[in-house]
C-alpha cells in the first residue's frame, strides 16, 4: 500500500480514501444486530469495523432476518389455520392470531440471528 501526501503549510497530510461501501439497506434487523455487537460482542464489532466489512455484515443480516421472518410467519400461519377465510369471517381473531405469530417469529429471529 503506497500512500500519497498533500503538503499543507509545514505538514504532510496523507491522502486517505475510504473503501467503497456496499449498496443496500441496513434496515431494522441490521441496526439491532449492530447494537447487539456493540454492547455484547465488542471484539467482533471492532474486528468487522476495522476490516471494513461491518456494513456488508449488517446488510446480509437484515436480508437473512427478513427472509426468515417471512418464512416463519407463513409456516406458522399455515400450521395454525390462520387463513384469508378466517380474515373474512372474523377479522379481529385474524389480527390477534397474526400479531401473536409475528411476535413469536420476531423472538425466534432475534435469538437465532441477531443475538448470536
Amino acid at each position: 500500500m503506497e500512500l500519497t501526501y498533500t503538503k499543507t503549510g509545514n505538514y504532510l497530510i496523507p491522502n486517505l480514501v475510504m473503501d467503497p461501501q456496499p449498496e443496500g439497506e441496513i434496515g431494522a434487523w441490521g441496526w439491532r444486530r449492530k447494537r447487539f455487537l456493540k454492547e455484547h460482542r465488542k471484539g467482533a464489532y471492532n474486528a468487522l469495523l476495522m476490516k471494513g466489512t461491518l456494513t456488508q455484515h449488517l446488510i446480509e443480516t437484515n436480508e437473512a432476518a427478513l427472509d426468515m421472518m417471512e418464512t416463519l410467519v407463513k409456516q406458522m400461519a399455515a400450521s395454525e389455520g390462520v387463513t384469508e377465510a378466517l380474515k373474512r369471517r372474523d377479522q379481529m381473531a385474524w389480527v390477534g392470531a397474526m400479531n401473536n405469530i409475528r411476535a413469536r417469529a420476531d423472538e425466534i429471529v432475534r435469538t437465532e440471528l441477531i443475538e448470536v
